[in-house]
C-alpha cells in the first residue's frame, strides 16, 4: 500500500443532529437521489480568528443525496452570514457566504477497497450505516471561503499609528512629528525667540 490512508469512520451518529442525514430512502440503487432544504443553527468554531458565522446563526443548506456505486454522493450548497473586524480599523465586518460543497460517502466495504488500492492519498468518509454527517465537508468548505484579510471597504486607510484614530473618520488627520535630531535645534530656536523679546 503506498500513501498515508485514513478512512474517516462516522461512528455513532446522533440521527437528531441537524448536520447527520439519512440516506435509507436511496437504497444502495445507483441514480437514485432525494433533495434536503433546512436551515440549521451554525456549529462552533465555524470560522477564523478575524472572520467567522456566528455560533447558532441560521445556516441554510440546499443538499442532494445520490446514490452511486461507491457510496452516496452528496452535493449541495451552504448560506450563511460571517461577522468579522476588519484587519485595518478593527471595525465590524459582515459578509454573507454562499458556497457549494461536494463529499462523497462510501459504503464500508468500498472504504476498505479504496484503501488497498491506494489510488488516492485524501481521506475517506464513510457511511455510518445509512447515515452522512455533513458538518466536518461543510467546515472543509465555508472555512476557506472566508476572507483571509477581511476588510469594511477595498479602500480603507485603517487606523492612526500615533494615536489609533479612524482615518475615514478625518481623512485630514495628521500629527506633527519632530525628527529627534532637529530637537536641538528646537531648543535653540526656542531661546533664540526669547532673547529676541526680552
Amino acid at each position: 500500500m503506498t500513501g498515508t490512508w485514513t478512512v474517516q469512520r462516522a461512528t455513532h451518529l446522533d440521527p437528531r443532529s441537524p448536520f447527520v442525514l439519512d440516506t435509507h430512502e436511496l437504497g444502495r440503487r445507483p441514480g437514485s437521489m432525494r433533495t434536503v432544504q433546512r436551515t440549521v443553527p451554525a456549529p462552533e468554531d465555524l470560522g477564523t480568528e478575524v472572520i467567522g458565522i456566528p455560533a447558532g446563526s441560521d445556516l441554510e443548506l440546499e443538499v442532494r443525496l445520490e446514490a452511486v456505486m461507491e457510496g452516496v454522493l452528496v452535493t449541495g450548497s451552504v448560506r450563511g452570514r460571517a461577522v468579522g473586524e476588519c484587519v485595518r480599523c478593527l471595525e465590524e465586518v459582515v459578509e454573507d457566504i454562499d458556497v457549494p460543497f461536494q463529499e462523497l460517502y462510501v459504503y464500508p466495504e468500498r472504504a476498505v477497497v479504496a484503501v488497498e488500492d491506494g489510488d488516492t492519498e485524501e481521506d475517506v468518509r464513510e457511511l455510518d450505516g445509512d447515515l452522512v454527517d455533513i458538518e466536518p465537508a461543510l467546515r472543509d468548505t465555508v472555512v476557506p471561503a472566508l476572507p483571509f484579510q477581511p476588510l469594511c471597504g477595498p479602500d480603507c486607510p485603517g487606523l492612526c499609528s500615533e494615536c489609533g484614530a479612524r482615518l475615514v473618520d478625518d481623512p485630514d488627520h495628521t500629527h506633527e512629528i519632530l525628527d529627534p535630531r532637529w530637537a536641538a535645534l528646537g531648543r535653540l530656536q526656542g531661546t533664540f525667540d526669547e532673547t529676541k523679546e526680552s
